[in-house]
């Protein structure tokens, strides 16, 4: 049996055909393929805009940027995620605060966010970072009811979840990135992610004002429209003209990469799917042994991670190593890093996310393992047990 990770990017024929008809092509970046990824992916997620970056990290800091977010401002995030939730906003000069998990969907307590929110004066917290962590939806409906009344911004951090959706109160489908309740929506094309592009992001929004903001930031600052200069005309400068309007910086998506993810975007539901029939195969072949088996969804989960609990997860996971089965841990909680120490977090702060931590596995999940790798799977965790 070969290695299985616990992630994988899938690369067909056509993914490859995608890339060698940009290399041959006038663009290799600043091309059409990047407005084109963009336009596809507002439909997948239906957003109203998207803007295509270098990665989902260089997403987040935008976001924040384009959002307001400054020195002395504090936001909230969840401490079960990878540290870029949180570093976004230390790149802005804010202060990073943490809400525990729900037990049963690993994602942000609501419940607890609101018990912090009303803790402090109205004001106190310039927004939140939600994660739909291993690709369950956050339920931004209620958080909207939650930060409406605090003035405070959503920035859902979706890098885990694009497909994913919830059914709100009024009977329709909220799919991570359309932003119905969020004000901005981030996304990661990591290789092990469902939309591959080797490294890249996108950042959804519907709001005309911060996609502009975000457009500008995304590339130095500068635009060839909307301009400021009253002075300028076509006559008197050119077609070369343009503006730096603000400092924005250098984080553009090729496009070799974007061709490469609207390759893989057309391929999207299908690995989604093909993520939840590995969950169920997972979910009947454990259930009986003396693990926390993933919780069942009640949202639609996109399942980028399949999480088991178990009191013996370090022999577990050498045990599966030895066998060239190569599981992860997601995510050691940040407020336990040592940078994140600080500032003041300490082991206890937030034991649900601690608790869960100290017993959680993620299983290989990714579109192209096959039923002999996952049988293979199952069989070794089984003999483990035994």
């Amino acid at each position: 049996m070969m290695s299985i990770p616990y992630g994988r990017q899938n690369i067909t024929e056509e993914d490859l055909q995608a890339v060698r008809n940009v290399l041959v092509s006038d663009f290799l970046t600043q091309g059409p393929a990047v407005s084109s990824f963009e336009k596809e992916f507002n439909s997948y997620v239906h957003a109203k805009y998207s803007v295509a970056v270098s990665n989902g990290t260089v997403a987040l800091h935008l976001a924040c940027l384009a959002l307001g977010l400054k020195k002395g401002d504090r936001v909230i995030t969840t401490p079960i995620t990878f540290a870029a939730s949180g570093n976004a906003a230390l790149y802005c000069e804010a202060e990073v605060y943490f809400v525990d998990i729900d037990p049963e969907t690993f994602v942000m307590d609501l419940d607890k966010l609101k018990g912090l929110i009303d803790s402090k004066p109205k004001g106190y917290f310039k927004g939140v970072i939600p994660v739909d962590f291993s690709g369950y939806p956050v339920n931004t409906e209620k958080l909207k009811e939650i930060t409406s009344a605090n003035d405070m911004w959503i920035l859902k951090d979706a890098c885990h979840s694009p497909g994913a959706y919830f059914v709100d109160s009024k009977g329709e489908k909220v799919y991570s990135g359309s932003n119905k309740y969020a004000d901005i929506t981030v996304f990661s094309f990591h290789p092990v992610k469902h939309i591959a592009c080797g490294e890249g992001g996108m950042i959804t929004t519907n709001d005309t004002n911060l996609f502009e903001e975000l457009s500008l930031l995304r590339t130095h600052g500068i635009t060839k429209t909307n301009l400021k200069y009253e002075s300028f005309t076509e006559e008197s400068q050119g077609s070369w003209y343009y503006e730096m309007q603000t400092l924005g910086y250098n984080c553009r998506l090729t496009d070799m990469q974007a061709a490469l993810g609207e390759s893989q975007l057309r391929r999207a539901d299908e690995g989604v799917n093909r993520r939840n029939e590995i969950a169920e195969y997972y979910r009947k072949e454990l259930k009986d042994l003396p693990i926390v088996n993933h919780p069942k969804d009640t949202h639609f989960n996109a399942h980028h991670l399949y999480i088991i609990q178990t009191d013996r997860r370090k022999e577990l996971y050498d045990f599966l190593r030895s066998k060239n089965i190569f599981t992860q841990v997601h995510y050691i909680p940040l407020h336990l890093m040592p940078y994140y120490t600080q500032f003041g977090w300490s082991k206890g702060d937030f034991p649900l996310a601690e608790f869960y931590y100290d017993r959680c596995l993620s299983l290989p999940m990714y579109p192209s393992i096959t039923e002999e790798e996952l049988a293979y799977v199952v069989d070794q965790i089984k003999q483990f047990f035994q």
